[in-house]
């Protein structure tokens, strides 16, 4: 499950280096009115996610969730193993893939506790999405998976966090798109609020 995620400006400087990267002639995303203030992303938000056009990859600006059924539920996840199977989703999961790239995600054990999941020695991970057209803007949803060794202690779902070599097959290879959404994603740090404040806490009591 992905409920909450963070942004920061290495994160956008990393969006920047990705696009340039790949495309040189791409514009940098500053200069296409990208600019990412270190913050928590809800859902409901305007978020940066990485697009396929046909020069190659951009940076868009989305609002993170779906509008639900009855007009006030709002939809920001998917099940990776059904979502082909979901009319709302099968067609913008086979032609209309994001990456949505995040410092950390956050996410609650049982305990209500947050946990901080994040790529060790690497800025930023990369969550797969999918987005589509409602009224005036687009709008995307995160997909997750069962939860890997490192994720399930705390949540039974994950992001589907992609490695950053997939990402352009991802974004542009339809036939690969079964085989992603079997992805297993590679193991993350934990970071538990609660078991800083309670080292904190000791640190203090000396």
């Amino acid at each position: 499950m992905c409920g909450r995620y963070y942004v920061d400006d290495d994160t956008a400087r990393e969006i920047e280096k990705l696009v340039r990267q790949v495309d040189e002639k791409m514009r940098k995303a500053a200069a296409a009115g990208i600019h990412l203030q270190a913050k928590d992303i809800h859902p409901s938000e305007m978020a940066p996610v990485i697009a396929i056009d046909n020069k190659g990859l951009c940076c868009r600006w989305q609002r993170w969730g779906f509008p639900g059924f009855s007009g006030k539920q709002l939809i920001f996840n998917a099940r990776s193993e059904s979502a082909l199977e979901k009319k709302t989703f099968r067609e913008s999961v086979e032609h209309r893939r994001i990456v949505v790239p995040a410092t950390w995600f956050y996410e609650w054990n049982k305990n209500k506790e947050k946990n901080i999941f994040c790529r060790q020695g690497q800025p930023v991970l990369y969550m797969a999405g999918f987005y589509n057209r409602y009224q005036d803007e687009d709008r995307f949803v995160i997909l997750t998976t069962e939860a890997n060794d490192s994720m399930r202690p705390v949540h039974g779902r994950m992001p589907l966090v992609l490695e950053r070599d997939e990402i352009h097959k991802w974004l542009n290879e339809d036939q690969l798109v079964g085989t992603f959404l079997q992805k297993t994603p590679a193991l993350l740090d934990r970071r538990a609020e609660y078991e800083q404040m309670n080292l904190f806490s000791a640190e203090n009591s000396k």
